[in-house]
């Protein structure tokens, strides 16, 4: 992408721009305006005759000095402060585009959310469906794993593979990854094998993967946490997975790419798997009735309580917060909700951690019947949501931007060329 330099001259401010005018003057191509208007950073009008939009020259030169602002050239360390408008965590709460996230989730669907969150408008009932095609191709190399491939395993596989049947792929421009956007996801949950003979694949998102997760009826009370936790963690700024998806999408990899690069990260035990570790331990609270000697031996091999503590939150993680509450009104969850809490007042003693949102998961998966992997799956088909909104704002970016400096600290050269008497015998 070309940026306008600083000697462009500025636009005759008693009239309105075409998109085309308001795309030079921006330096981007004009379906990146059209970007901009969604995000409500512009405002448009329909021109004269109902044909093409309009643009208010003075409010144009304003968003393009302040790119240009924010654009200067790159550290020669390259550029490591990644400016986004999605999410904002601060004081114990955190917000998408300053909306607060709690409120959003308790409110809307999971998809009605990510749908606005991509294009800042709220289409309420919306629902995502997939093509045939995408998932009869996803399924055949889902079924293709060995059984004990876990739920990255497979989610990383149907992407790739409905990748392979979107010929448009290479397609970045933001109508073409809304599209693929809004059918990528519900294929990945169509590709996961069902746990319920007696399942449907209709309604919203969370009841399709709620017969991918348990073979126990749909209650509604534990349905509406899982569409919660689903919108929940939709995003949260720029995770180690987050961060992976922007270099991707900063190389423009296309947006099946961008999304099975974050799976890949999110694999890690650190990251999208820590809930299963916090289900785990739940399950022996309730064997032993008690969290004393599960935290004991937590503790007594050095190992961190799952479950307990973020690095964003000096308080309660939010997300936690929300989940308990509407967890107390499912009366199943009031044994693994009884143990959470004896794990968290169990070690308070020791160090003051509060609940994170892999403990609320956990309680979840716990209580409905579900194996420890299926916060992993809650968790990475929730994530591709915020994957695809980070995607969409880094097309708009110049390529390849984020690109830090090696430090280099090998041995000085000139060095010898190798030879085979080197090697041990």
């Amino acid at each position: 992408m070309t940026l306008m330099t600083n000697h462009a001259p500025a636009p005759d401010p008693n009239r309105r721009l075409t998109t085309k005018e308001a795309a030079e003057l921006l330096g981007v191509k004009p379906e990146t305006v059209y970007a901009y208007v969604s995000r409500g950073q512009l405002g448009s009008r329909r021109g004269q005759g109902g044909r093409g939009s309009t643009f208010d020259a003075q409010e144009v030169e304003s968003l393009a000095r302040r790119h240009r602002r924010e654009r200067q050239p790159a550290r020669s360390g390259g550029d490591l402060a990644v400016r986004t408008r999605i999410t904002l965590i601060e004081q114990d709460r955190y917000y998408f585009r300053g909306v607060d996230a709690t409120e959003l989730a308790t409110r809307y669907s999971y998809e009605e959310v990510a749908e606005w969150l991509w294009t800042g408008v709220l289409r309420p009932g919306v629902r995502f469906t997939a093509p045939d095609a995408s998932v009869s191709a996803a399924r055949r190399a889902v079924r293709a794993l060995p059984e004990i491939s876990g739920p990255a395993d497979r989610l990383r596989v149907a992407a790739a593979a409905a990748a392979t049947a979107d010929p448009l792929r290479f397609d970045l421009s933001e109508r073409a990854v809304l599209g693929t956007a809004r059918t990528l996801i519900p294929t990945l949950v169509a590709a996961l094998p069902p746990v319920s003979r007696s399942h449907r694949d209709e309604g919203s998102l969370a009841r399709r993967l709620w017969a991918r997760l348990t073979g126990r009826p749909v209650d509604e009370a534990a349905l509406r946490v899982l569409d919660t936790a689903l919108t929940l963690l939709i995003d949260h700024d720029l995770a180690a997975s987050t961060v992976a998806v922007r270099v991707a999408a900063s190389a423009h990899a296309h947006a099946y790419a961008v999304v099975s690069t974050g799976l890949g990260v999110l694999e890690g035990p650190l990251h999208g798997a820590a809930s299963g570790l916090a289900h785990r331990m739940l399950l022996e609270v309730l064997d032993q009735g008690s969290a004393a000697p599960v935290v004991a031996d937590e503790l007594r091999a050095g190992r961190r309580v799952p479950g307990l503590g973020h690095p964003l939150y000096p308080g309660e993680d939010p997300r936690a917060q929300a989940l308990f509450a509407l967890l107390e009104q499912v009366p199943e969850a009031a044994p693994a909700l009884a143990a959470a809490r004896d794990v968290v007042a169990t070690t308070a003693r020791h160090v003051p951690l509060h609940a994170n949102v892999d403990l609320a998961l956990a309680v979840l998966t716990a209580s409905t019947g579900m194996p420890a992997a299926a916060g992993e799956t809650v968790f990475a088909v929730a994530r591709t949501a915020g994957w695809i909104a980070h995607a969409l704002e880094e097309y708009t970016e110049p390529p390849l931007r984020i690109r830090p400096s090696g430090l280099y600290t090998g041995p000085r050269p000139p060095q010898p060329l190798p030879s085979a008497a080197d090697a041990p015998e």
